[in-house]
């Protein structure tokens, strides 16, 4: 069943059995208040024959009461024992009416053959000075009426309530569905014909629905985006793979006609194949990094100051560049991974060093119950409106110079989810011709 037919279903099933059940209460309040009315006026009519036989006692009492005779009743009058001593009606067909003595007064409505009744009885005193009961039945022959009248109103009001309701159902799920069904065939175009389409945000109110439109062209923003930066990584990706691989398949090629008169051709070629297989060993290992550091593995409790001396020694010895450590608390503790750890540090301080030629500073501080690692160059800079996708996996700001570097567009990538994986966070500030500085931040172990 389609969502259009259940939304119908559900407004039209629920309005109808609200209606039936205030129609329902309609009916039998207006039946109940009529029905007490009908006792009350023929009580009130008891008072009255009471009254009058008290005040005219020599008319003989069966006489008063012909006076007050209901045109659609009968009145009677029951001893305690035997047949009533008065049973006057205008129809005999009334005589039948169940009925009988009581010392109590009641009002009561009773059904016989089919019609129902309104019969008030009162226990008076008789002429003769014995109790017995003046009974008044009437035929509710205008209350049946009334009644049927309501009904067939009731009714034809319920006709005339469903039908807008109905069409209001329809209208509200043409409203409900159209944003859904914009976004079925969206997404139906966008796998069958790979492309990128959006939906067109109507004027309308700020509600639910237009959030889930919203959401979805920034979704497929978001997937172009990524599915663009993939393309580009696999074509630099390619290029550069393309490039070592036809060094190594020359000097091998060379090695097997040449190699084997000239050591020093020997030499030479194992260094470049060995040079071109580091080089793409590294792409593919930055490439699986990603994967694999999502989460913390083999936790121990690491000092942050002696692993930034241990990976700045390893970076002056092979480059022999200046970087100035500053350390202002040789306890600083944080609970993780070490080599991870190392590996973040490892990829911003060699990224500073690429991209400046002056010296990089680092500093190390706690900050209340953080520790804080600034590493600062002093080269271009990055511009502010891409300093958030610096972060980006396959983002490049500059490609000529990544490339130019050995850079992949993952190094940054990787660190922020190592240090995401560790409760911490990699921000940088930066400024045009001032150079940056990468903040890591990380919970301290106390």
């Amino acid at each position: 069943m389609k969502l259009r037919t259940k939304i119908q279903l559900f407004t039209s099933i629920f309005m109808l059995v609200l209606i039936l059940i205030i129609n329902a209460s309609i009916y039998f309040l207006f039946y109940n208040n009529s029905v007490d009315s009908e006792l009350e006026e023929l009580a009130e009519q008891t008072t009255t024959i009471i009254s009058t036989m008290n005040t005219n006692q020599g008319i003989p009492p069966g006489e008063l009461i012909k006076a007050f005779l209901p045109a659609d009743g009968l009145i009677r009058v029951y001893p305690e024992t035997g047949s009533p001593l008065v049973r006057q009606s205008k129809s005999s067909d009334y005589f039948d009416l169940p009925g009988g003595y009581s010392n109590l007064e009641k009002r009561e409505v009773t059904t016989y053959n089919g019609d129902r009744f309104a019969i008030v009885s009162r226990p008076i005193i008789w002429s003769t000075g014995e109790i017995v009961t003046l009974q008044i039945a009437k035929h509710l022959i205008s209350l049946e009426e009334s009644m049927k009248n309501l009904l067939y109103v009731l009714i034809l009001a319920s006709i005339i309530m469903i039908i807008p309701i109905i069409i209001a159902g329809n209208l509200l799920a043409r409203f409900l569905l159209q944003p859904i069904k914009s976004l079925i065939s969206a997404m139906k175009e966008n796998k069958k014909f790979t492309q990128w389409k959006k939906i067109e945000l109507n004027n309308r109110s700020k509600d639910e629905l237009y959030e889930m439109e919203k959401t979805f062209n920034e979704m497929i923003d978001s997937l172009k985006d990524n599915y663009e930066m993939q393309e580009i990584f696999v074509s630099d990706a390619s290029h550069e793979l393309k490039t070592p691989i036809s060094i190594i398949k020359s000097y091998a090629q060379l090695l097997e006609r040449r190699g084997k008169d000239n050591p020093e051709l020997v030499k030479e070629s194992i260094e470049a194949i060995e040079s071109e297989a580091n080089r793409m060993q590294k792409l593919v290992e930055q490439m699986l990094a990603l994967a694999k550091h999502k989460e913390v593995q083999r936790g121990e409790n690491v000092n942050v100051a002696e692993l930034l001396e241990e990976t700045i020694d390893v970076f002056i010895g092979a480059y022999g560049r200046e970087i100035e450590f500053s350390l202002k608390d040789a306890t600083l503790y944080v609970h993780g991974n070490r080599d991870q750890l190392k590996q973040v540090f490892y990829i911003l301080i060699d990224n500073a060093l690429k991209y400046s030629d002056n010296k990089v500073t680092i500093l190390a501080e706690k900050e209340g119950k953080q520790i804080a690692v600034y590493i600062q160059d002093f080269g271009a800079g990055i511009p502010e409106e891409e300093q958030e996708r610096v972060f980006e996996r396959f983002y490049r700001m500059d490609k000529a110079r990544n490339r130019n570097t050995g850079g992949t567009g993952l190094g940054l990538a990787i660190a922020k989810t190592i240090t995401n994986s560790h409760g911490g966070t990699l921000a940088v500030e930066s400024k045009l011709g001032e150079g940056s500085t990468f903040k890591v931040i990380l919970p301290a172990n106390e």
